[in-house]
């Protein structure tokens, strides 16, 4: 029976020690080109791929890999564009490091507590839109990996990459409360991911699972005071435009005049239920995001919107996980979100 040639046999075949074969491998400086090109030329001769990536990491105590936890299942992920941006943002940086990233959906998608216990990660990233008792983060940390956050949560020794949700949704609505409106009607992003949706009260808000929903919801109630919100079931625009069915197929002096989605996503939906039900925006009701994502098929339509940025956030995230990885203590990073006034917001109709 053949057996898999070693670096020992490599190394004999060139002529060469064990320890030139490997710094050979290794693309060191200190090994000349025709001795690399003798240990690389016997390798292919026996048939040797190289040395084992899984010894390897073993020896120096890291994986190469720098796990990535997202919200929600991948389907989802993939059909949002600020998430393909955060993601594009992470696989730029770890890229330039030599870096893999493993990425982790959430919900029924990811894999068990236990199972995520024995994978062996350099550093992790939760890009879960601050959810606050996710059990895959209490376990990473039991086991000493080190940790960055996405908006959330906040936890000693994790560090936390954010930007302000309340302040940016509080500017957006006194943009709507500036322009005239009084009856506003919120749109939110799942407060769990258990396929409620529904308007939320009080009981239902208190089991909130993400900060980042609640800062949205804070942010409008700074403004308006209380305010009727209704929660979707995932952030698909799919969910924007049935939810928005149910607050604007209502007789005209109930309908509000303005509907703020927690989402640009959300927010394309409720475009979507508005021309189904042959309401013009911003005519009959304006209509206002969260995101600043790029939805090129909205065409001449310009969202008006908190621009978050996302693919920046992705960066930052990931050099603070290559930081934490060299052993160094990166700061708690705030980054800006600006209002980005468009054509889906008016005056109230009269």
């Amino acid at each position: 029976m053949s057996t898999r040639p070693t670096l020992a046999a490599v190394a004999a075949h060139a002529g060469v020690s064990p320890s030139t074969a490997s710094l050979a491998f290794s693309g060191s400086p200190r090994v000349t080109p025709g001795t690399r090109e003798r240990v690389l030329s016997a390798a292919a001769e026996l048939g040797y791929a190289g040395p084992d990536p899984l010894a390897a990491s073993l020896r120096r105590g890291r994986s190469g890999v720098i796990g990535a936890f997202v919200g929600e299942r991948l389907l989802y992920a993939f059909r949002d564009p600020v998430a393909i941006q955060l993601l594009d943002g992470i696989t730029e940086v770890l890229g330039s490091h030599g870096v893999g990233l493993l990425l982790l959906a959430g919900d029924t998608g990811r894999p068990s507590t236990e199972q995520i216990g024995r994978i062996p990660l350099d550093a992790a990233i939760f890009a879960t839109c601050g959810l606050e008792d996710d059990p895959a983060l209490d376990q990473l940390r039991s086991r000493g990996v080190p940790i960055v956050v996405v908006e959330g949560p906040v936890v000693d020794g994790v560090v936390l990459v954010d930007i302000d949700d309340r302040r940016g949704t509080r500017d957006l609505a006194r943009h709507l409360h500036d322009l005239g409106h009084r009856r506003v009607e919120i749109l939110a992003m799942p407060l769990r991911l258990d396929g409620r949706r529904g308007f939320i009260d009080a009981a239902r808000r208190s089991r909130a699972h993400y900060r980042d929903v609640r800062h949205r919801l804070e942010g409008v109630e700074d403004v308006f005071g209380p305010v009727p919100a209704f929660e979707t079931a995932s952030n698909a625009v799919a969910e924007g435009a049935a939810a928005a069915r149910v607050l604007l197929d209502v007789p005209a002096h109930r309908r509000p005049t303005a509907v703020i989605a927690q989402s640009d996503v959300l927010a394309a939906g409720v475009l979507q239920a508005a021309a189904a039900l042959g309401l013009r925006v911003p005519e009959d009701v304006s209509v206002a995001g969260f995101d600043g994502a790029d939805l090129s098929w909205l065409g001449a339509t310009r969202l008006t919107t908190v621009v978050q940025p996302s693919d920046e956030k992705g960066r930052a995230a990931a050099q603070a996980a290559m930081e934490l990885v060299a052993g160094g203590h990166p700061p708690d990073l705030l980054l800006p979100v600006t209002l980005r006034i468009g054509t889906t917001s008016g005056p109230p109709p009269s």
